[in-house]
């Protein structure tokens, strides 16, 4: 019996996935491992960011290598599950070579969940080992699931009048063979719309969607309630080369694909984050690289939304779209 076709990440060779949920507090950790280094960037269009170790992907930075990637709920707690993925990766003998010492690099982003569930729970270091323990190359588990388990969207009068979202992820097929691969954590303050511009996850008002952006546009603005909470975390993996300032491009072009379906996107409540590594030596534009970025990074968000479900007394899209 033949296995089943991979349309995640994990489609591109060297890239594992792994994740750790705690689903009575509704928390948890994500990790994305490579099997050999990485090159890549990271293009952080949100006010309100909580990063570790993301020095090695900026532009001036002379670090190239990447060993993994940890993606975590929590809000500022959570940035302490990375421990986890480094003495995981130390075990294995896997890092940056300093001759004292081998030391792993891994980018490490948060979403905030606190007001999801158990504002006490936190995605911890143990939990992060495990999802390492048990990252691989199958198909990526989607839904309320690792640094998705805790997502909601549509935040305009609370997360209590939002919807569950949670983690998505796809693989696009482009010229000449060359694929490129997202993983979203879709936890925006905006509403989430299809391709046609229909609201598939959002704010709610008695039991209909509010549709946030004529709210706003009404002047319905909540500063309190629309506190620096929200952020949407998008890896991006290519078996094309790409240096630092290409994989630069890829990631600002890719986020065009999540304004299509976030709306409002990039406000001063989200920690928006887009990260695009390179994972192989295939030649390919990075305007093509970029234009079937943007499509992935689409597909990963609806898929973080339809593959949600309801938590916490939060409906998903599943319960509210026909």
């Amino acid at each position: 019996m033949s296995s089943p076709r991979n349309d995640t990440i994990t489609a591109i060779e060297g890239v594992r996935v792994g994740h750790a949920s705690d689903l009575a507090g509704g928390t948890g950790v994500t990790v994305v491992l490579f099997d050999r280094p990485a090159r890549g960037a990271v293009d952080m269009t949100g006010m309100a960011t909580s990063t570790r170790q993301i020095d090695s992907l900026d532009m001036i930075h002379p670090g190239t290598a990447v060993h993994g990637l940890c993606l975590a709920g929590g809000s500022a707690f959570g940035l302490d599950a990375a421990a986890g993925v480094s003495r995981y990766l130390c075990e294995q003998g896997v890092g940056l070579d300093l001759v004292v010492a081998r030391v792993p690099v891994v980018p490490t982003a948060v979403i905030f969940d606190l007001s999801f569930m158990d504002a006490a729970a936190r995605p911890t270091p143990d939990m992060a080992y495990d999802a390492c323990r048990l990252a691989s190359s199958a198909p990526v588990e989607q839904g309320c699931v690792g640094a998705g388990t805790g997502a909601t969207c549509g935040k305009l009068r609370g997360v209590v009048n939002g919807t569950k979202a949670g983690l998505g992820s796809s693989l696009v097929r482009g010229a000449d063979g060359v694929l490129v691969g997202a993983l979203v954590v879709a936890n925006p303050f905006g509403d989430i719309l299809d391709a046609t511009g229909r609201i598939m996850a959002g704010a709610r008002d008695n039991g209909l969607f509010l549709d946030m952006q004529e709210a706003i546009s009404r002047g319905e603005v909540r500063e309190r309630v629309g506190s620096p909470g929200n952020t949407t975390l998008c890896v991006l993996v290519t078996d094309a080369w790409l240096d630092k300032v290409t994989a630069m491009q890829v990631a600002r072009m890719a986020g065009q694909g999540l304004s299509r379906h976030i709306v409002p996107f990039n406000t001063p409540f989200d920690g928006d984050m887009v990260f695009c590594f390179s994972m192989g030596e295939k030649p390919a534009h990075p305007l093509h690289l970029g234009v079937i970025a943007a499509r992935a990074a689409g597909d990963a968000l609806m898929n973080a939304v339809r593959r949600a479900r309801a938590m916490g007394g939060i409906p998903a899209s599943p319960d509210l779209v026909p």
